[in-house]
């Protein structure tokens, strides 16, 4: 079973002050979940903070949705304990647990104006008009929305309709807000701002929120922690940087930055480092200091951009540049390094100062750039 614990974030509004948390903490305990003999949901636990914006990331059929699905109602568990604040809704309905929800598609009524959609959920808890008037109007607001009250959906934009639809589930200050992949529908541009604009709404308020996607770059973005999911299992649960520079498995430095793979064995430790020889090219790696012992069979991992080219005699191996592709800011190139079975690295360099085609490269790394995994790790 894994368990993680809680992290306060920073929470911040406009002005740069703390805001007070109006979200709830969440507390869930060895939640489990099967289909027959598909474990779904596998053992998982986690405390999310009050004021926390925590993601869960994976691909298809990690357990993502399922283990959000278990905590707004929609998919009772097998087994396990979901708290929000100091109240256990594992077997409420999903109405009652008084939870908000944003979903991929924007599910307004086509027949109401953006004032009425974003009232509905006051309208049904008997709020007074007055009241609804107040907190519909300050919601708008906070979206950039109070221009577009009187007009139906199919008057807006996608991002628009998307916004409102946030704005319904901000209205009556839920504990926490679930999203899953809101943004998934929008093209890039508009996925982006709205990113930005999500996040900034949720730290002035001091939402607890929980975020489902597969865009690893979203995930890193928008969250305060990441928990990245695999095959019902939680591999890390964390800050984004601490996933994308210290992984603790080797699926984790993959699935967020498509890590390169080197095997490899430890040689010896110094005061500072770890180094390493590796298989292909016989050349010695300089790793920051890892607990493992001398002669340890390991994978070195280093990220794309993590890795640099340098002159023939200054790099820890040697190999001719196979492909350079421009895509903007940056050049990929692809390196054949010399050595036995001859893999390929990825390097991710700024354009402009990039390696060509056919040209003779070292490759190197800072030390704390390297991760290290004992080969058993390996996936």
């Amino acid at each position: 079973m894994a368990d993680f614990g809680v992290a306060t974030p920073s929470v911040k509004v406009a002005g740069g002050k703390p805001a007070t948390a109006t979200g709830k903490s969440l507390s869930v305990v060895a939640l489990r979940k099967t289909y027959g003999d598909v474990v779904a949901v596998d053992e998982a636990s986690m405390e999310i903070a009050a004021g926390e914006f925590v993601t869960f990331l994976g691909s298809s059929g990690s357990g993502k949705t399922t283990t959000l699905m278990m905590i707004a109602g929609f998919c009772e568990p097998d087994s396990g304990t979901i708290t929000v604040g100091d109240r256990d809704v594992t077997r409420l309905a999903p109405q009652k647990r008084g939870l908000g929800f944003v979903f991929q598609q924007y599910l307004l009524f086509p027949h109401m104006t953006v004032q009425e959609n974003v009232a509905f959920p006051l309208t049904l808890r008997g709020v007074g008009k007055d009241e609804i008037r107040r907190r519909v109007g300050e919601t708008l607001e906070i979206a950039g929305l109070s221009r577009f009250g009187g007009r139906k959906p199919r008057e807006l934009s996608g991002g628009q309709q998307q916004r409102v639809a946030l704005c319904r589930a901000l209205v009556y200050r839920p504990p926490v807000i679930l999203m899953d992949e809101p943004l998934g529908a929008l093209d890039k541009k508009l996925r982006d701002q709205l990113q930005v604009e999500i996040k900034t709404i949720q730290q002035e308020l001091g939402l607890t929120v929980i975020y489902v996607t597969h865009d690893q770059e979203e995930a890193l973005v928008m969250s305060d922690r990441i928990a990245v999911m695999r095959n019902g299992l939680i591999e890390q649960f964390d800050t984004p940087r601490e996933l994308f520079e210290r992984p603790k498995t080797p699926f984790v430095a993959d699935f967020l930055g498509a890590a390169n793979f080197l095997p490899g064995r430890i040689e010896q430790h110094t005061d500072e480092h770890t180094l390493v020889r590796l298989d292909a090219s016989g050349g010695l790696l300089k790793a920051r200091r890892h607990q493992l012992p001398s002669g340890t069979s390991v994978k070195v991992a280093v990220q794309p951009g993590r890795l640099r080219a340098c002159a023939i005699d200054d790099g820890f191996c040697t190999g001719t540049v196979e492909t350079a592709t421009y895509v903007g800011t940056l050049v990929r190139a692809g390196v054949r390094i010399d050595g036995k079975e001859a893999p390929l690295l990825r390097l991710e360099v700024p354009a402009g100062r990039g390696p060509v085609a056919g040209e003779r490269v070292g490759i190197t790394a800072d030390p704390e750039d390297v991760n290290l995994f004992a080969d058993e790790q390996a996936g």
